[in-house]
Formats: C-alpha cells, sequence, structure tokens
C-alpha cells in the first residue's frame, strides 16, 4: 500500500483504510514488535504494542501529506520506535519491582562474609602463584591430582610420564609447595 492509496481510502472512509492498513501490515509489525520484546514482554504486552502502533499510525499520519511512496518504510519506523520505548519502559518497571522481602534481604546479609570471602580468594591466589613456581612438570602434577582428582597413572598418561616417577614428584612437589606456603603464613 502506498502513501497515496492509504490517503485516498482514508478521505473516503478512515475505518476501511484503518483495515486495509491493519490487514497489510499486521504480521510485518508483528514481527518486529516480537523481535524486540520477545525476552521482556508477554504475549499480551505485545500485542498491546501491536495496536498502539497502529492507533499512533492511524492518528499520527498526515492524509493530507502528498506522500506516493510504500507506506512500509513509514510503518516499520513507527513499530520500532513504539516497540523499543516499550522494551524500556518494561525493563525500568521490572527495575523497580523487587519480590525479596526485608526478612530474605536480612538472612542474605547474615549469610555473607565478606571479609572471609575476600581472605578465600587471596588465599586461593597465592597458592595457585606457589604451584606454578614448582615449574613443570612439578605444577601440573600438583594441578591434576589435587584440583581435577586425577590418579597418577592417568597423569603419567597426559605427561608421557611413569607412574612411579608422577608418584615421586608428587610428593616432592607437595613437600616444597608446603615449605613456600609456611614461609609466607599459609598452613596446610
Amino acid at each position: 500500500m502506498t502513501g497515496s492509496e492509504y490517503s485516498a481510502l482514508y478521505r473516503e472512509s478512515p475505518d476501511r483504510a484503518y483495515d486495509a492498513l491493519f490487514d497489510s501490515y499486521c504480521d510485518y509489525v508483528y514481527a518486529i514488535v516480537y523481535n524486540k520484546l520477545r525476552n521482556v514482554a508477554s504475549r499480551e504486552d505485545i500485542e498491546e504494542c501491536v495496536c498502539d502502533i497502529f492507533a499512533d499510525i492511524y492518528f499520527g499520519y498526515d492524509v493530507k501529506s502528498e506522500f506516493s511512496g510504500d507506506m512500509k518504510g513509514y510503518v516499520s519506523t513507527v513499530a520500532k520506535r513504539r516497540a523499543i520505548n516499550t522494551y524500556h519502559s518494561l525493563n525500568a518497571r521490572a527495575a523497580h519491582t523487587s519480590e525479596a522481602s526485608e526478612e530474605s534481604l536480612a538472612q542474605m546479609k547474615a549469610d555473607t562474609d565478606i571479609e572471609y570471602d575476600h581472605g578465600e580468594k587471596e588465599t586461593r591466589s597465592i597458592l595457585l602463584s606457589k604451584i606454578n613456581e614448582l615449574g613443570e612438570p612439578d605444577s601440573a602434577i600438583i594441578i591434576q591430582k589435587y584440583y581435577y582428582g586425577r590418579t597418577s597413572n592417568e597423569i603419567a598418561k597426559l605427561l608421557s610420564m611413569n607412574a612411579r616417577t608422577v608418584r615421586t614428584r608428587a610428593a616432592r612437589a607437595l613437600e616444597k609447595l608446603k615449605e613456600s606456603l609456611t614461609a609466607v603464613g599459609i598452613t596446610l
């Protein structure tokens, strides 16, 4: 449908013009709105947005204009703008609603020990750096054995070593690691 066709139809009967516009572009507008709102809106919100778009077009289009091109560009612009506004509106509404009660927030606060969490993170960081200081293949053996829970035979296959050598190196590396950690004040 072109702008001049819509204007002529509107002059004859505004209702017929609205129906023709709706029939021509309903699926197109629904696709635009659905793509913009599918992650934040319910089906009813999407349908309401589509209706609002056609109302915007009906009341906002200047039928006296001399535009004779395809209405698709105009319809698409109105649809995208309205869908984006609805998206922002729904996100703002969702951000202002909180389902957490004061009791659950107090419980959350009581269960979280920030100092302890920070200390644990710092300890893990130091531990990892001390393991890396052991060098290869000792650091790989320690990580595979104690982090990934692999057996000496599995580690031996991964590192192309003998299983007995892996066990011996793991024991020695663990002793070096304990000494290194004790020197910085961490005991296992």
